[in-house]
């Protein structure tokens, strides 16, 4: 259902705190205007801030900086996380920890066969002292929402989250409700346990901006992380170490970071290639290229630069596109991986000729 105008919630009190000559191509729908630039410091705000939840979100989640570094890049990059691996690695205290690091409104959802869309979204109920039909709004409702095995739920409840994770609204019974930002969507789901699960379909995996498996730890990790998580519970001396208004201030940073059309155009070439691959049925959509260029801005803010590099994007792809590709029989039969394909595709797509710093971002300021 739509409706003209989101609706103000009633009653809600205020969150916290994508063969032939190639054609020409322009800048990206959604990014084509270039800001001026940077006031002096934002970058180093940013940085100071992702260091202090890096650290904060390490402390639970031992030995794995590279997930965290992802997880940093889909917050700044106004997107979502699905964190997909094997039981008892980490998934949920990833997302909790990431969570109680935004002092922010966050709520849990824990999905299971017998969850109803309303349970995720809200309901519309009588009162019969106003003869009303007033709305209670669903812990969708929140700056950071964690859906624990995402995959345990129906598809007619997966199907809840369509709207909100797109167009950051939710419509009930006609009337939309705007979702204030920051909002992101933190999924996880366990790969490998098939009974009473419900695969994601296709249009839901595509609007998680990226997708993470956390893996084993090596031995050195999980010993400090019995040293340190054994005899106490990490999560009752985790406390935030930034707010919704701040971490608002970081992401219109990361908008303002610079990005030369060649580096949009190579981004677009990386993902077009994806459709071409014999083994793929179906490659990534055009919202994995805004996907995949809004996280290299962030990469490269969290780099402590104004501007995008070939390898912003080289660094932010595989967590990207992968999940969003769909092999062929033959494909899986031989054991191909979709982050197997994105690697060999950063190898044969040209690369923009590498130039000096200074003139990557005078190219972003065209």
């Amino acid at each position: 259902m739509t409706s003209s105008s989101p609706a103000a919630l009633p009653g809600h009190p205020p969150y916290g705190g994508g063969q032939g000559q190639e054609p020409q191509l322009g800048p990206i729908s959604g990014y084509a205007g270039q800001p001026d630039g940077l006031r002096p410091g934002r970058l180093d705000e940013l940085h100071v801030c992702a260091q202090r939840i890096a650290a904060n979100v390490e402390r639970v989640l031992v030995g794995k900086p590279e997930v965290v570094r992802i997880a940093l890049v889909t917050l700044l990059a106004e997107g979502h996380l699905l964190v997909e691996d094997v039981p008892g690695v980490g998934k949920t205290s990833l997302a909790k920890a990431l969570a109680r690091s935004i002092d922010c409104s966050v709520s849990r959802i824990q999905f299971t066969p017998d969850l109803l869309p309303s349970d995720v979204t809200g309901v519309s109920i009588f009162n019969r002292q106003t003869n009303e039909f007033e709305f209670r709004p669903g812990p969708v409702f929140a700056n950071i929402v964690v859906g624990d095995e995402i995959n345990r739920a129906s598809p007619k409840t997966q199907s809840a989250l369509l709207e909100c994770m797109e167009e950051q609204q939710v419509t009930v019974d006609g009337k939309t409700f705007e979702l204030q930002s920051p909002f992101m969507v933190i999924a996880t789901q366990n790969p490998i346990e098939m009974e009473g699960t419900y695969a994601l379909p296709e249009a839901q995996r595509d609007r998680f901006t990226a997708r993470v498996s956390i893996g084993y730890p090596d031995p050195q990790a999980e010993l400090a992380m019995v040293d340190e998580h054994a005899g106490h519970d990490v999560f009752k001396t985790l406390k935030p170490v930034s707010d919704a208004e701040q971490v608002r201030g970081l992401i219109e940073t990361v908008r303002g970071v610079q990005i030369a059309h060649e580096v949009r155009r190579y981004a677009v070439e990386l993902v077009s290639a994806t459709r071409r691959l014999s083994e793929i049925r179906v490659g990534a959509s055009p919202r994995s290229t805004l996907h995949l260029v809004r996280a290299a801005r962030a990469q490269a803010a969290l780099s402590g630069r104004d501007y995008v590099v070939p390898d912003d994007i080289h660094l932010v792809a595989i967590p990207v596109l992968a999940h969003r590709l769909n092999l062929t029989p033959e494909a899986q039969a031989a054991r191909r991986s979709p982050a197997e394909l994105i690697r060999g595709l950063i190898q044969r797509v040209p690369v923009p000729q590498a130039e000096p710093s200074a003139q990557w971002a005078a190219r972003g300021r065209q």
